[in-house]
């Protein structure tokens, strides 16, 4: 089964307007660190035996202010990428018009590179140079190897936010809504969320989704396992 159709108007339409490097990474991030992070804070302080609404505090304090820190931090890290873009694409464009021969050479040797060679090497070159933006988006991704498409700061940190919060939430729900045997249920569901996010990530990945979803569940189940092992050790 083809992913994408290749008629004229859709390949038009799919060149023209690129996703971009999308959320995937964001939400997957977010979610893991999130589910991770705070079933820590659960296992710990169920480890040592303290009160249920100890976990509650300290954890919807971890999902609100790491999730917040981790948005930030995501925020800043996008907006670094798109400003470092933004420096090379002036500083190519200064390129272009104070030593338009010596840039002419590069996208003459990204092109080789692509395995253009001959008169077609010289013709396409000759006509790119003649395009300002079509040269320094060529420069771009063939010399410093920057995507085609600009990232979006916020997107990418409202997006890590939503995951954290999504995902930090569940370990806590059992202790919130006062289940019994909320530490077993806490573990199961986390879990279960665990497993849901590895198969969810398989979707862009060659792995089967079992591999994938198994694979984070043993990264978190590590995880949580060292916290209740520490919070043990306090349960005096």
């Amino acid at each position: 089964m083809k992913e994408h159709g290749h008629s004229q108007s859709e390949v038009e339409a799919r060149i023209g307007a690129p996703p971009g490097r999308g959320y995937l990474r964001d939400v997957v991030y977010g979610g893991i660190d999130g589910s991770v992070t705070t079933f820590a804070i659960v296992a710990g302080v169920a480890g040592a035996g303290l009160s249920p609404v100890i976990i509650v505090a300290l954890g919807l304090a971890n999902v609100l202010a790491d999730g917040f820190s981790m948005a930030a931090g995501n925020y800043s890290g996008t907006k670094a990428e798109l400003d470092h873009a933004r420096r090379l694409r002036a500083v190519e464009r200064r390129h272009l018009r104070e030593d338009p021969e010596g840039e002419r050479r590069e996208i003459r040797e990204i092109l080789r590179r692509k395995g253009l060679e001959g008169g077609v090497l010289e013709a396409a070159a000759s006509a790119i140079a003649a395009n300002e933006e079509a040269a320094i988006q060529l420069m771009l991704e063939g010399e410093y190897g920057l995507a085609g498409v600009e990232p979006h700061p916020m997107r990418a940190a409202v997006a890590t936010f939503l995951a954290f919060l999504l995902a930090g939430l569940v370990p806590l729900l059992p202790f919130v809504l006062g289940m019994a045997g909320a530490f077993a249920w806490s573990s199961s569901m986390t879990g279960v969320v665990f497993f849901a996010i590895g198969a969810l990530k398989s979707r862009w990945s060659p792995e089967p989704w079992w591999r994938s979803g198994a694979e984070t569940l043993l990264i978190g189940g590590v995880a949580a396992g060292i916290a209740f092992f520490v919070g043990s050790l306090f349960n005096l």
